[in-house]
């Protein structure tokens, strides 16, 4: 496909757009020139004259063409009218249409929070239904979510924060992912030093944060699988934390032990001794075939064993997560997964939508995948058993190239909420980040403002510049100087 931007600052947008309808397609930018021999070609337009701006969509495909303008006096309005015509085209070449509308952005319930404060409940509903064509059931699980997560972003203030904790480990890499993790049997070698590394970066960091009298709200384990690590690994970290980081105020302990394949008593026993009060088991399907389809190395009857284990040993705000529209699964044995999971009583279950990551083993080697269609039809499932068995939903975010640019929910029992999944993704105070692939988000209290700083990705990079990486978390301290003293 040939994107052509004609006089316009929108190609991003136009992009994303084309991506819902056309997932697999590659998509050429081009601004000005020949547009070549290829069948597949969209321009979009904008001019001005007189103070009017015309806005233009057109479409070839295969011999079929279809255009749309409409003609705008305000500016800052053109992005959108521009998403619209296109949206509108593409709905009709394709048949297909998009449950969130022209929305392509990662936060929709962040978009709502903001236009609920800036114009209240019910013109922001009505914003989203009318001028981003946003469904609405969408619109009510956005407008849900938003409410949900009011509550918990009024804990956070000027000093508040919440450290990560980058475990970028995991035994096997699964078909679908495609994040910066290393599998131990390519990578075990790297694990003592990297563990010495992340405890010198932990205590560095706990400097920084004295130093600047911040307050810990949560901390979160992420990866990769954080149980890749050993028992001992384990204490080490957890201890390191605990010696270093002021814990009195720490209202959320998480640690992903993700596979079942990398859980054990022994673990569970360590993580549970330094006072973790949230895990999550992961996993993703209760169905054995699509388990070795998308490369896990476990059973079903694997995670339901670990999991009886981690209730065994008092854990009592358990995370599951499944997927949607995962490589060999269909309808039938999704609904299964949602009602096991339920079954089991998890307190939160958190349900993603396959995203068609570029590196992925699925994009990469051409596998099939459900239809954004299949993929909306179990949500929706998912959504009404949910609801039925007393879950709520209480944070959601997006990926790019997700199956019909749907939607990942964060479901639990009230009272159950995830802080830190809310904290990071409505981005309502600073996250301080350790570990290989790692970003710090800077938090300016006082304004939507944020800072990133990056650790560096892979694990070898990370211990071999890691005196870079240190010099780094000088502009923490550069940060808070400036926005405490300003505010």
């Amino acid at each position: 496909m040939i994107l052509k931007v004609v006089n316009h600052k929108f190609h991003y947008e136009m992009e994303n757009m084309c991506r819902v309808f056309f997932p697999y397609e590659s998509i050429r930018v081009i601004h000005e020139g020949d547009e070549g021999e290829d069948s597949f070609l969209v321009v979009t337009s904008l001019y001005e004259a007189d103070g009017e701006y015309t806005v233009s969509v057109r479409l070839s495909l295969e011999g079929v063409t279809e255009a749309a303008e409409c003609t705008e006096t305000n500016y800052g309005d053109c992005e959108r009218q521009m998403a619209v015509l296109l949206y509108n085209i593409l709905c009709k070449v394709t048949g297909y249409i998009p449950q969130w509308g022209i929305l392509t952005g990662v936060r929709p319930s962040k978009l709502m929070n903001t236009l609920m404060n800036d114009m209240g409940d019910e013109d922001a509903i009505a914003y989203f239904n009318e001028k981003l064509l946003v469904s609405p059931d969408k619109t009510n699980l956005a407008f849900s979510v938003a409410k949900a997560e009011e509550k918990i972003m009024s804990l956070s203030d000027e000093k508040s924060f919440s450290l990560y904790v980058s475990i970028p480990f995991c035994p096997t890499r699964c078909n679908y992912c495609s994040f910066v993790s290393h599998s131990i049997a390519q990578a075990k070698k790297l694990l003592p030093e990297y563990v010495e590394k992340l405890c010198e970066e932990i205590r560095y960091t706990a400097q920084i944060v004295k130093s600047l009298d911040l307050r810990l709200e949560s901390v979160y384990w992420g990866g990769g699988t954080p149980t890749t690590l050993s028992a001992e690994q384990l204490d080490k970290v957890c201890k390191e934390i605990e010696d270093n980081f002021d814990l009195s105020f720490c209202r959320e302990y998480t640690i992903e032990a993700g596979r079942a394949d990398t859980v054990t008593a022994e673990k569970l026993d360590v993580i549970r001794n330094y006072g973790v009060t949230r895990i999550s088991i992961n996993p993703q399907t209760f169905n054995d075939d699509v388990l070795v389809s998308i490369g896990r190395k476990h059973t079903v009857k694997d995670v339901i064993d670990i999991y009886e284990t981690a209730r065994s040993k008092g854990f009592d705000n358990i995370n599951m997560d499944l997927i949607a529209g995962l490589t060999d699964d269909n309808y039938e044995s999704f609904c299964h997964s949602v009602d096991k999971a339920i079954e089991l009583n998890a307190e939160n279950i958190t349900l993603h939508t396959l995203a068609l990551k570029r590196s992925s083993t699925i994009v990469t080697g051409g596998i099939d995948v459900q239809s954004g269609d299949v993929a909306n039809k179990m949500l929706v499932y998912a959504q009404k058993r949910f609801y039925e068995n007393g879950y709520i939903p209480y944070y959601m975010y997006r990926q790019s190239r997700s199956l019909g640019n749907l939607e990942n929910v964060g479901w639990c029992k009230p009272g159950y909420e995830c802080l830190y999944n809310i904290f990071m993704m409505e981005e309502c105070h600073t996250v301080l980040a350790v570990g290989a692939g790692a970003v710090i988000k800077l938090k300016d209290p006082f304004s939507r403002n944020i800072e990133r700083i990056f650790n560096y990705k892979y694990p070898y990079e990370y211990i071999s510049r890691f005196d870079e990486l240190l010099q780094r978390k000088a502009k923490i301290k550069e940060f808070y100087n400036g926005v405490l003293n300003d505010g």
